[in-house]
């Protein structure tokens, strides 16, 4: 364009979108979780042996450095990613008004759930993670697994509990985690979900009888 005699000339600037926006810089929990998750994501694929910092970098579009900074080397990030990850998706809590009901629901859900966790968990565990890591069996258990009762089974007792069903000042922690230990066990050494007919079994001809027995014999037990 030609200035005009007299008068100044302008250029007309047309501004447009860039072809890809700007990503965002990561921080805090938010960068945690993502590194986590891409973690998680690369021991699916590729296995605990494959497995390197540095693929778990690319995958989370970061450098090692970042890594680092976390977690001193490979088995400390496959640990906190399987902590995060069981965290991170929570098997939700039944409420069928029964005790019995409450129980036959969440073991159900949680043996088809986490199934597919423990296979990836255990596959990393006899692949050198335990060796890598150097703790011993029960130490990775408890990293897989938690080594506190998760929310949901504290949820069901305690309800069971209001209604009257059980009285939890008379029942050892180990029973009621006992159910619930079984199909951990179950799912460690067959890798699949359990069958109906197997919780069915845990919960109905080991269980409550246990809670029933305990019970009885606390309240028969007289007085000092």
């Amino acid at each position: 364009m030609v200035a005009k005699k007299g008068k100044p000339f302008y250029r007309e600037v047309v501004v447009t979108e860039a072809s890809e926006p700007v990503r965002r810089r990561r921080h805090g929990k938010q960068l945690e979780s993502a590194l986590l998750s891409a973690a998680w994501d690369e021991l699916v694929e590729a296995g605990y042996a494959r497995l390197t910092m540095e693929s778990i970098a690319v995958r989370a579009r970061t450098s090692e450095a970042v890594l680092y900074r976390r977690w001193a080397n490979k088995d400390q990030l496959v640990l906190a990613a399987l902590e995060h990850h069981r965290n991170a998706n929570p098997v939700p809590v039944p409420d069928t008004g029964a005790l019995r009901g409450d129980l036959l629901a969440q073991l159900t859900a949680l043996s088809e759930a986490l199934a597919g966790f423990f296979a990836i968990a255990a596959a990393a565990a006899f692949s050198g993670l335990r060796a890598d890591s150097g703790l011993t069996p029960a130490q990775i258990r408890d990293k897989v697994m938690g080594d506190r009762p998760p929310p949901h089974e504290r949820a069901i007792y305690q309800r069971a509990h209001h209604r009257g069903e059980i009285d939890l000042a008379r029942i050892p922690a180990g029973v009621l985690a006992m159910p619930f230990d079984l199909v951990r066990h179950d799912m460690l050494m067959d890798l699949k979900p359990l069958e109906p007919a197997r919780i069915q079994s845990i919960v109905d001809e080991l269980f409550l009888p246990l809670l029933r027995s305990h019970q009885a014999g606390r309240k028969s037990r007289p007085s000092a």
